[in-house]
């Protein structure tokens, strides 16, 4: 295995290609960060391990990226189901996210739930924004599945014809949470970018990879003594090479500002700003990301 940097454990992507299969792959295990994000809102426990795997799905997708100001989005509407909305977004590291739920319903429901009684019927829908560009590129899946994997698994099949396999672990207790994620995918072409005419669930070279990424443990995702390069070594050491790239170190990215704020309430007429201010003249803006609340004076 081709690597040139100190192992990988929290809080930072692992990138790594296997040349001769023409796949690539991410690695992500966070810890600290996820605390920090899951903070801010008191979540029952089933909407905190939701939004744990959103997280991972938003980190594994962000670190394709390829240039600095690019945006990935994450997110799920539903009606029907305890939580109406669930956004993450990831940009150069920064990492931010919550859910906007019932909470009475959530408690009653307990720890443990299936993505229907969560969401009900809804949608995922997954955004690039390229910053070089200024392009903005969408797919949007029906939300079915047993898991937030699997829809975004079905994202990279119908939207990208991309052949994906995702692993996710979720774990948590005294010392703190901790959420990790490995993405896989077959380019078959060799080479990002290019149309993709022979990509194919059954090709041979993808096969190999895909049952080798299967196999990955929930207790091996979830050990934060063992580095990301370990496990993927442990899954790979039989190809003739193996490249690891360090990735972005990933932080809490909340972007919330009172001149951020302040842009955005100047975008209203004045008569509609009126209304949104106290008697005071103030008018109090709640961030959803971080539970932040900001007074803006009119």
């Amino acid at each position: 295995m081709t690597s040139l940097h100190s192992e990988t454990f929290a809080d930072r992507l692992l990138g790594f290609t296997l040349p001769d299969r023409d796949s690539r792959g991410r690695l992500v295990r966070l810890g600290p960060v996820l605390d920090e994000i899951l903070g801010a809102h008191d979540y029952p426990t089933a909407l905190a391990h939701a939004l744990s795997e959103a997280l991972v799905l938003t980190t594994l997708m962000g670190g394709l990226l390829k240039d600095e100001g690019d945006q990935l989005t994450l997110q799920v509407q539903s009606k029907g189901g305890i939580a109406d909305l669930l956004v993450c977004d990831y940009r150069g590291g920064e990492l931010r996210g919550y859910v906007q739920h019932d909470r009475d319903k959530a408690i009653a429901t307990g720890a443990s739930a299936s993505l229907a009684t969560l969401f009900g019927e809804g949608h995922l829908a997954i955004t690039f924004d390229i910053a070089r560009t200024g392009k903005r590129y969408q797919g949007i899946v029906p939300l079915e599945g047993e898991s937030l994997s699997a829809a975004v698994e079905s994202y990279f099949a119908q939207s990208e014809q991309v052949p994906t396999r995702i692993q996710t672990a979720i774990r948590s207790g005294p010392e703190g949470s901790l959420a990790a994620g490995f993405l896989v995918q077959h380019l078959p072409d060799g080479e990002e970018g290019r149309e993709r005419l022979h990509a194919r669930l059954d090709h041979p070279e993808w096969q190999h990879v895909s049952v080798m990424a299967e196999s990955i443990k929930h207790e091996e995702l979830a050990d934060a003594g063992l580095s990301l390069e370990e496990l993927v070594w442990r899954l790979y050491h039989e190809e003739r090479e193996v490249r690891v790239m360090p990735g972005a170190r990933i932080s809490r990215g909340c972007r919330c500002t009172e001149t951020h704020f302040e842009s955005v309430l100047a975008r209203f007429p004045k008569e509609e700003r009126r209304e949104m201010a106290n008697e005071d003249g103030i008018i109090l803006v709640d961030c959803a990301f971080c539970s932040k609340e900001f007074a803006i004076q009119d």
